[in-house]
């Protein structure tokens, strides 16, 4: 699939000539790519600073470099505006210092449409504005299963409905299974050594990225979690910000990067709440593309009002609290871990398909969105955990559904309607979905407006069949229904 961003390739295979050199296009909200010869004596990671300004007419944007081994400084830009760009590098080395070159930005390719970004307050759409809604799943440890297990997940999720994919950067255990690489350097006795990073480790995250952008799926990346071997949990805090820093210079210019600061940041005995306030501060400083922040919880949740959090991702399946939530926080509300589909033993992870699909259900009509994770019994050697691999649950084909009844109900998202006798959202006098949850009705009368006509449809969401109601419908309009649980029905103006 590298054959759909030949701009960007260029870009990239073009941009080692140093002093002034006219680079080849790249596509807006493509990536741009330079590269340097610089010192590789000492250490790179804490002894030379690197980055280049970009400038479009009179807007300059500072873009932060990095070390990739070998000698090599590389700059990277994702340009969000067409025309002729140029940049300078700066650095405290000489060498690195003063390159300048160019690059005309052309518009994007078919199916490019920008990062994903905030829109109608509580919901999202990419920079171009085509609508976006958030339909993910779990595969924290897909990155670094082997290349089996990961061309395994990749095939699934290509084969699946989700459109985003919670992950971690920095290494989760599975099973004592060797990791192919570790994030920092790290020495025989298993003593890491803090001040240099591994260029190895991080090339091959990125290059998972950038295959789930070339499958048009966003990258959650989990940028620290608790459960960990290694020490990386309880870094120093110079550790914490050097990685910080890196992982934002190598990532920030794939269009598909979310950042979630942390996974159940409540757990680090190590960290205190300034800390995390300085994560955010960092990431929102040294991010020229101002991707998407959130963080997640355990127990206790973060103060998601702050200025720094672009949306709230929860631990949580109190879907009646979203509206209150939206009050106090003015965010979209992403249900981040609703507990997991699966069968093993601990309570968060045997879900069945049929609950899981309701609580897809029960955030959509709240107004909100939810991700989904598998937690089934595995064979050895095989993940679990909502870690990636394939997936075994009957619940993903659901949610498919419920994402194409989305998509083509809405371009904006639902909204919830407070007050409704049964759960409903929608687009006043445009949309009205009902769900009807637990509750089995014969009939029901649905208030619609008095002066706008609508075409009924009576969803199940389980056998994933919309049936057409014959006739028009206004004012209290009075429907048969199944008379059996977790239905649904769908209002739509007639235009």
């Amino acid at each position: 699939m590298a054959g759909l961003y030949p701009a960007m390739a260029a870009a990239q295979a073009n941009s080692t000539d140093e002093g002034g050199k006219r680079h080849q296009d790249a596509e807006q909200w493509g990536r741009f790519e330079a590269s340097f010869g610089g010192p590789s004596t000492g250490n790179p990671f804490v002894d030379v600073t690197f980055g280049a300004r970009f400038t479009l007419q009179n807007r300059t944007v500072n873009v932060p470099g990095f070390y990739d081994g070998g000698g090599v400084y590389r700059v990277r830009f994702m340009p969000d505006a067409t025309g002729a760009w140029s940049y300078e590098t700066f650095s405290n080395a000489d060498s690195l210092a003063g390159k300048t070159g160019s690059f005309q930005c052309v518009a994007p390719t078919a199916g490019n449409h920008g990062p994903v970004q905030v829109a109608h307050t509580f919901h999202f759409q990419h920079a171009d504005g085509a609508p976006y809604f958030p339909f993910g799943t779990t595969c924290y440890a897909w990155a670094y299963l082997g290349e089996a297990l990961e061309e395994e997940t990749l095939s699934t999720l290509h084969a699946g409905p989700f459109n985003k994919v919670r992950m971690c950067v920095l290494p989760k255990p599975i099973d004592n299974a060797p990791l192919f690489a570790f994030p920092f350097v790290r020495h025989s006795d298993g003593s890491n050594d803090l001040t240099q990073l591994n260029p190895a480790y991080f090339q091959h995250i990125e290059k998972r990225v950038q295959d789930l952008l070339e499958m048009d799926i966003q990258a959650d990346l989990i940028l620290f979690h608790p459960y960990d071997s290694w020490g990386y949990k309880s870094m120093p805090a110079d550790a914490d910000d050097r990685y910080l820093r890196y992982a934002i210079a190598r990532f920030a210019s794939y269009r598909n990067v979310w950042w979630s600061i942390a996974n159940e940041f409540d757990l680090f005995k190590e960290k205190t709440p300034s800390d995390w306030d300085r994560f955010f501060r960092i990431v929102q400083e040294s991010d020229p593309s101002n991707h998407l922040r959130s963080i997640h919880y355990s127990k206790v949740f973060y103060d998601y009002s702050k200025a720094w959090v672009t949306h709230a991702s929860l631990q949580n399946f109190a879907f009646d609290k979203a509206a209150e939530w939206r009050v106090e926080w003015n965010k979209p509300i992403v249900f981040d871990e609703i507990q997991y589909e699966g069968n093993i033993s601990r309570r968060w992870g045997n879900l069945s398909a049929q609950e899981m699909t309701r609580r897809f259900w029960l955030s959509a009509v709240a107004g909100a969105y939810a991700t989904h994770g598998e937690t089934y019994v595995s064979a050895a050697g095989q993940p679990e955990s909502a870690n990636g691999g394939a997936m075994h649950g009957d619940s993903p084909a659901r949610i498919g559904f419920l994402r194409k009844v989305l998509e083509e109900s809405t371009s904006t998202g639902l909204t919830e309607y407070d007050g409704s006798y049964y759960l409903s959202a929608g687009e006043p006098g445009n949309l009205y979905l009902y769900f009807f949850d637990h509750h089995q009705p014969a009939e029901y009368e649905f208030p619609l407006p008095q002066d706008i006509k609508f075409t009924a449809e009576i969803i199940d969401p389980w056998e994933m069949t919309i049936t057409p109601v014959s006739g028009t419908f206004s004012g209290n309009s009075k429907l048969t229904l199944p008379g059996k649980p977790y239905m649904a029905a769908r209002f739509r103006k007639i235009t």
